[in-house]
This record gives C-alpha cells, structure tokens and sequence, in this order.
C-alpha cells in the first residue's frame, strides 16, 4: 500500500483499529443518525458508484449498498486492515455486495472519473496532506459527481467527546491536549479552512451546514467505552498498570454520568455537514 500517513497506519492498525473492532456495535448504534444521513444523501442522489471514505468497520457503506441495492457499487476505504477485515467480514455474513479495501486515500490510484458520490462519516480528518488527498478524490470522482463529508466542530462544542480526558488528566498527566484544526478528530473544527482546503483541491460549490444530533448508547456499555475509546483508552492500551485503570474508569464514569438519561448515555454530537461538487 502506498501511504504517506504512516502514523495513521500504524495507530488504526493498533490500539485505536482494534478498539473500533470491540467497540463496533456500541459505535454503530451511537452514530446510527449519521448512518441514516449518508443514506438519505446516497437515495437523493441516485447514486450508482459510491466511495467511502474513513470507512472503519464498514457500517456507512453496508447501509448505503443495502438501500441502493445490488447493482450499485459501493466501495468502503479504509488505511486500517485491521477494521477493514472486520467490515469484509459483516459483508459476507450479510450477504452485502459492498466492497472493503485497505487503502491510503491521499495516495491510492483510483479509477479516474469513476464515483458519482464521495462520502465519509469521520474518516477525513487525519491527511498528513489535505490538499492533496481531496485533489486524488477530486481526480477519482465522475465529473459533476458530490461528496458529502461529515466531520466534528470544536472541542468546546462536544463536551462528551472531552469528559473522559478531563477527568482522567490527574491520573493520566501526559494524556495529549486536543487542538482544534491538528489532524485527529477535531482536524476539521474550522470550517473556513476546510471551505479552502476543497477549494484549492479543486472541488466547486463548498457548502457546510452546523449538525446538531443527538446520540445515544446503553449505560451498561458505558465502561466498555471508557476502557477503549479517545485518547483515554489509547493511553490504557499501552500498558497502564491495574490500580490505575480501574481508577481512570472510575473517575470518568462519574464524569460521564451528566450525560445518563434513564438507562441511556446521551449526547449532542456538534458536527459539519460539508458538500462540494467535482468540476
């Protein structure tokens, strides 16, 4: 595979890959609007040829092959092969005509003026080169054809998505301090400088919308959460003695509890809706 994000490669073939695999049903079902978003843009579009971007475990682009049917071609990408043999896996044991391929998409020799539409839920954020990897999907995209991008907005504006890291900071002191605009989850909080990055990539009509939506979990799999997700559970991963780590969960299950409604964990996702349209 041709990469020129060889960090991505490595942590979404280690800790962060393997803990999108354990945690895949709880994911799924907290993003499930989101899932639902990218189908309805899928449906409206009369999408033929779709590609996936950041596809993780595959649960975009299996819904999106399952509403538009089998002679559609949907392909899921991915730099993880670690999250990508799970989605092919779910493929197969749902019968799915979807396709996986473990792939760098900055990089990756696409079939030219092929896809109808571009998506990705999440799975944008982390080029070493923006610019570049939008100007390859520019290049891999049908002429005319939409991309429809979902992404995170400020850190400030997803207090979930920080709970766990704050509480944990005097227990995990080199945990790393999230920036708006550096490559991680937040690497798209501005939308200006995303506007910029498709423009200069050579996409037309940039338009991003606020998404306000709201998610939710069960309660009980709230320490499977903790334990595996965000810069908390990439700090377990590596080798935190037990003492700490069961107060880590502790600290930040507490933390947690102000977003517990009933027997559910529930969140407002503050996020952009970013579209543009291949020249």
């Amino acid at each position: 595979m041709s990469t020129a994000n060889k960090d991505q490669e490595e942590l979404w073939n280690g800790p962060g890959g393997k803990a999108w695999v354990r945690a895949q049903a709880l994911l799924d079902a907290a993003f499930t609007p989101f899932e639902r978003i990218l189908v309805e843009t899928a449906t409206a579009a009369g999408a033929a040829r779709v590609l996936d971007i950041g596809c993780g475990t595959g649960a975009t682009t299996l819904a999106m092959s399952g509403t538009l049917g089998p002679d559609a071609e949907c392909l899921g990408l991915d730099i993880s092969e670690t999250m990508i043999t799970h989605a092919r896996k779910r493929a197969a044991e749902a019968g799915s005509n979807a396709e996986f391929i473990v792939a760098d998409a900055q990089t990756h020799e696409f079939a030219a003026n092929h896809y109808d539409l571009i998506t990705s839920r999440f799975g944008v954020m982390f080029f070493e080169d923006p610019v570049a990897a939008f100007h390859n999907l520019n290049r891999a995209a049908a002429p005319g054809a939409s991309m429809v991008l979902l992404s995170w907005r400020d850190p400030a504006e997803n207090p979930f998505m920080t709970a766990a890291e704050a509480a944990a900071r005097p227990l995990l002191p080199d945990l790393p301090v999230r920036e708006p605009n550096a490559r991680g989850q937040f690497g798209f909080a501005d939308s200006a400088r995303v506007e910029r990055i498709l423009s200069e990539a050579g996409w037309q009509d940039v338009m991003t919308d606020k998404l306000d939506v709201e998610c939710r979990f069960p309660l009980s799999a709230m320490d499977l959460y903790v334990s595996l997700m965000g810069p908390v559970g990439y700090a377990m991963a590596q080798g935190v003695d037990e003492a700490t780590k069961e107060k880590v969960i502790e600290v930040v299950r507490a933390a947690f509890m102000e977003f517990a409604m009933g027997d559910e964990i529930v969140f407002t996702a503050a996020c952009w809706k970013t579209a543009a349209r291949a020249a």
